[in-house]
């Protein structure tokens, strides 16, 4: 079994922390918030090195001020750019975006 390091669980933490976000949102919208969320994270991920401590802490940082933003009741939506429907459908072609 692989233990992860401090770092990751703070990933990790604020990755389900999104998610749980997106479970609170209006029914109709809860796709666009996951894609909004499931994009963000990886393409994040995949652009910057694991080994890029100081990066990856000003990411969490960003992140835990956006996802406090779309945490509040009043936000009911968000907005999905065309980039990400594409490459939802490249990396899930059966669901729904």
């Amino acid at each position: 079994m692989s233990t992860k390091s401090g770092l990751q669980r703070e990933v990790l933490s604020l990755y389900r922390r999104a998610l749980r976000m997106v479970r609170t949102k209006p029914p109709a919208t809860q796709p666009k918030f996951r894609l909004f969320v499931q994009h963000n994270f990886r393409i994040l991920a995949s652009s910057i090195s694991p080994r890029d401590v100081e990066a990856i802490e000003h990411l969490l940082r960003r992140g835990r001020r956006q996802i406090e933003m779309y945490e509040d009741h009043a936000v009911k939506d968000c907005w999905v750019s065309q980039e990400m429907r594409d490459w939802a459908k490249e990396h899930w072609p059966k669901r729904d975006t």
